[in-house]
């Protein structure tokens, strides 16, 4: 055990001597080593590796998705000056990363990706009218025609485009302004065909009740006949206490009562 321990540790001197390091390389990540200055063609996977930084390097390269983000302003078919804020995702996968290293470089970003992504930017949104700008349609449909350029520009390149957002779109002042306008102009348009519309309600109700009150009256007015009146004269008289006389006139209606209590008459007798 003591002779392993010894081993162990004069293995440890050795490599700390002939300045031998190491480097992990973890999940989402991917390797480029290079011997004598000649790239592998294959990349390293995760793990521990150990290299001699005087022969050879190892570098890691981040596999996962990428984000860039670039503002950019541009100007609509009309000349107006809009601000555009865009996201691009990607990746550049592990079977791919020797061949961007070899090809770009490690800074390939600033080199060929943010490039292509102004170019994109610049070429195809100008193209449009600030109102497609505005609209979530015109923004999709310029967001699929920049992935269609940027997949057909960097993809051979072994770099991947995911997805092209357009985050946000500050639009020119007056432009913005005739926005609002148009907007306000709906809204007042609106609450006037509501106060007609209300008006119009209003008054279908009012011939409604006075429809009802004329066929009410009508009815009312077709049942007082000559003889309903004559049936309310003879109750009239069932039910009173008082002598009644009526004078007839040429309508045979009657135009004066009087009379006397029934007890004061049985008094008097």
């Amino acid at each position: 055990m003591k002779r392993l321990f010894l081993l162990l540790f004069a293995g440890f001197i050795l490599f700390s001597l002939s300045g031998c390091a190491v480097i992990g390389i973890e999940d989402g990540q991917g390797g480029v080593k290079a011997d004598f200055g000649k790239i592998a063609d294959e990349p390293i996977g995760t793990g521990w590796h150990w290299f001699c930084p005087v022969f050879s390097w190892i570098e890691r390269w981040d596999v996962k998705t990428l984000e860039i983000k670039e503002t950019a302003q541009v100007p609509s078919s009309e000349g107006l000056i809009s601000t555009l804020d865009v996201s691009i995702l990607y990746s550049v996968p592990k079977e791919n990363i020797v061949k961007v290293r070899k090809t770009i470089g490690k800074d390939y970003v600033p080199t060929v990706l943010e490039p292509y992504i102004r170019e994109a930017i610049r070429n195809i949104a100008s193209g449009y009218e600030v109102k497609a700008l505005y609209s979530d349609e015109g923004r999709n449909k310029i967001g699929k025609k920049m992935i269609e350029f940027l997949k057909d520009k960097v993809e051979p390149r072994g770099i991947i485009i995911q997805d092209v957002l357009l985050r946000d779109v500050r639009l020119p002042q007056a432009f913005s302004d005739s926005i609002q306008q148009k907007l306000k102009t709906e809204q007042e348009a609106l609450q006037k065909q509501f106060e007609l519309q209300k008006a119009e309600k209003d008054a279908e109700i009012a011939v409604a009740k006075a429809k009802g009150v004329a066929e009410s009256n009508k009815i009312i007015g077709g049942s007082i006949t000559e003889n309903y009146l004559r049936y309310l004269w003879t109750e009239g008289l069932q039910s009173s206490e008082k002598q009644i006389v009526y004078v007839p006139t040429e309508a045979n209606l009657p135009i004066m009562e009087a009379g006397r209590s029934v007890s004061s008459k049985r008094e008097n007798q």
